[in-house]
């Protein structure tokens, strides 16, 4: 690997824009710029935001893209967050790469941010608490199959988005907010049997209770820096049509 590669990292989600260089080695270059998240947040929205974001960095080789919703060879299936509606169907790393001429490949956003911090060993689970809740799964450092835990019911009528995401906090508050996400971690701990559970994401820092044993909170910016992974540590065959 060329040790002077540089890549360029979107971290696209419900709240914030945000895009950052990074080194051969997954390093920030510099400061992350961002923006905050139109709402309606339509594809001929975004885009052009994250061009102009990356016009306010340095050079760059190649790009990455961490997404919330599901991607399969860099087209949008949902958007739960953004818009599935206006998203379904979006060629977003075509799209990207058009507008930057450079080749960019995407995953969903959990997913980057978990090959941020894992560290190849058993099973290790990924979650992040913002304006939803992310998840990736990994077994020996291998990326599994996308699930969108997010969208799947924790009681009744209620997803994970809806049980500990950003409106959840806002409306029942921080006390009954760290409640409900220890069950979550109780719920995903007899789910996975994970080894390792990180938790990342804006709301991580809301967190008030002692976490149990085997279970960590991680950055944020590993959203962005788990960007060089979809590069050097993923075939390329799982970025194919």
């Amino acid at each position: 690997m060329d040790d002077d590669v540089r890549t360029l990292a979107f971290d696209i989600g419900g709240t914030r824009l945000k895009a950052a260089l990074l080194d051969h080695d997954g390093r920030l270059i510099g400061a992350p710029v961002r923006t905050n998240t139109p709402h309606p947040g339509g594809p001929d929205v975004v885009i052009p935001l994250l061009i102009d974001l990356a016009r306010q960095l340095d050079r760059f080789d190649r790009i990455s893209i961490g997404f919330p919703g599901v991607v399969r060879a860099g087209t949008i299936l949902t958007a739960p967050n953004l818009g599935t509606d206006a998203w379904r169907g979006t060629k977003l790393t075509e799209r990207l790469s058009q507008g930057l001429g450079k080749p960019a490949r995407a995953l969903n956003d959990g997913s980057v941010q978990g090959l941020g911090v894992i560290r190849g060993q058993g099973v290790e689970v990924c979650i992040t608490l913002g304006t939803g809740m992310g998840f990736a799964l990994f077994r020996d450092g291998r990326l599994a199959p996308h699930l969108e835990m997010g969208q799947h019911p924790v009681r009744s009528d209620t997803s994970y988005d809806h049980y500990v995401g950003n409106a959840a906090l806002s409306s029942v508050g921080h006390k009954r907010w760290n409640k409900r996400v220890q069950r979550v971690i109780g719920y995903l701990a007899t789910l996975t049997n994970y080894d390792t559970l990180y938790i990342g994401g804006g709301n991580a820092k809301s967190i008030r209770f002692n976490l149990p044993a085997r279970v960590q909170i991680v950055s944020n910016q590993a959203g962005l820096t788990g960007g060089v992974k979809l590069w050097d540590a993923l075939p390329e065959a799982d970025f194919a049509a």
